[in-house]
């Protein structure tokens, strides 16, 4: 689904990414690791058009998208859950959510975007009791799950996921990142990049570790977790599973 090919990108003169190659594949989960610094998320920004590439190929469904604007890679199929959500505080939930369907509304298919908030409210029951409270004055959790909710309601494929744990308590961290698994059952394709690898590795199904704009490991979620280097640098002696 989503092919990156010697990717570089950065601000001005500073290159964060350096030849980065990577795939996610259709139904997948990938989680990117790595410490502060890496480049994470600038890789999302560049994939999502927010920041522009220097160079190499990112295809989407075997489409160029590098430097599309972003709402034409939103349109596409492939929806960025920023990191620091990004919500508008003032506005209400609902209002929050429905921004998110404006490609749906332009295009006058207003009956999926009303099927898409059915969608959403199915999926974060708590965000259909505050439809009308100001995003603002939410949980770190609840605007959390707005800010996916928005990124769903433009119906995308590909959905990717940057640091969703940032700032929440534990149980709040283990119930946004089952939401990824849920959305997988539903038939969507996440990248998820998150600092916390303990849990990210345990949702998903591959992985790739990224230093200073580079990949320098990857393998499945499994290899990763059994990796010495990854268990040093990432993990730690000793983990509890999200699942238990």
């Amino acid at each position: 689904m989503l092919k990156i090919r010697n990717l570089e990108s950065g601000y001005g003169r500073l290159k964060v990414l350096k030849g980065l190659t990577l795939h996610v594949d259709p139904g997948e989960i990938v989680t990117i690791i790595g410490g502060n610094g890496a480049g994470k998320s600038t890789l999302l920004n560049t994939i999502s058009g927010s920041v522009r590439a220097q160079g190499g190929s990112v295809l989407f469904k075997d489409r160029e998208i590098r430097n599309l604007a972003p709402e034409r890679i939103v349109s596409e199929g492939c929806s960025l859950v920023p990191e620091g959500r990004q919500l508008f505080p003032t506005m209400s939930v609902l209002d929050n959510l429905v921004l998110g369907a404006y490609g749906l509304y332009r295009s006058g298919r207003k009956v999926e975007a009303e099927e898409e908030l059915e969608n959403v409210f199915a999926l974060f029951p708590r965000l259909a009791e505050r439809t009308h409270q100001l995003a603002g004055t939410l949980s770190g959790g609840e605007q959390q799950m707005v800010a996916i909710g928005r990124s769903l309601m433009a119906r995308p494929e590909l959905i990717m996921l940057d640091e969703p744990s940032m700032g929440l308590a534990p149980l709040i961290v283990r119930d946004i990142l089952l939401t990824a698994l849920k959305l997988k059952e539903q038939g969507k394709t996440v990248l998820l990049v998150e600092q916390n690898a303990k849990a990210a590795l345990q949702i998903a199904d591959r992985g790739y570790v990224m230093e200073t704009g580079h990949l320098v490991i990857e393998g499945s979620a499994a290899e990763l977790l059994e990796n010495r280097d990854v268990q040093r640098a990432y993990l730690g002696k000793d983990y509890a599973r999200i699942d238990e």
